[in-house]
């Protein structure tokens, strides 16, 4: 039976680390296996993310298209199906929505019309689809601006 004390890897899955610098005979003796030199020969050297050696790097090698709209509205998306889990008669605003967990960032909300809503909820929210209302409304629910 395998259980917690007599877990092992795999055969071959686990490699000894190599170890550098320790005699001619090592393989991996005298240069440390760093060559002759240069930045890369040196302790402490690290090249910095997306340096290609000098070549041209591929983040300015590719064509820049578009823009990014710094205006542009994310919002939340909460389902009818998501709604359906509140309770008879409860006001469903952006706080209530918060302490289910329907949402895990900040910013506006949208209610979507996927799924169907059985219960009169009264929903406070900043966004609602078209179908969505109509589902609302349909099962006795009311839209508070």
């Amino acid at each position: 039976m395998l259980t917690l004390n007599n877990l092992t890897p795999s055969e071959g899955a686990r490699k000894d680390k190599k170890r550098v610098g320790r005699g001619p005979g090592s393989g991996n003796g005298k240069t440390a296996a760093r060559g002759h030199k240069g930045a890369r020969a040196r302790s402490g050297y690290s090249a910095r993310p997306g340096f290609e050696g000098g070549q041209m790097p591929l983040h300015r090698r590719l064509p820049k298209r578009g823009f990014t709209n710094i205006f542009k509205k994310v919002y939340n998306l909460i389902s009818l199906d998501q709604l359906n889990t509140f309770e008879t008669g409860t006001v469903v605003d952006y706080a209530a929505i918060v302490i289910a967990g329907f949402i895990k960032k900040d910013g506006p909300v949208k209610v979507l019309a996927n799924g169907e809503v059985t219960k009169p909820l009264t929903i406070k929210i900043e966004k609602i689809s078209q179908g969505a209302k109509e589902k609302i409304i349909a099962a006795g629910g009311t839209i508070e601006a």
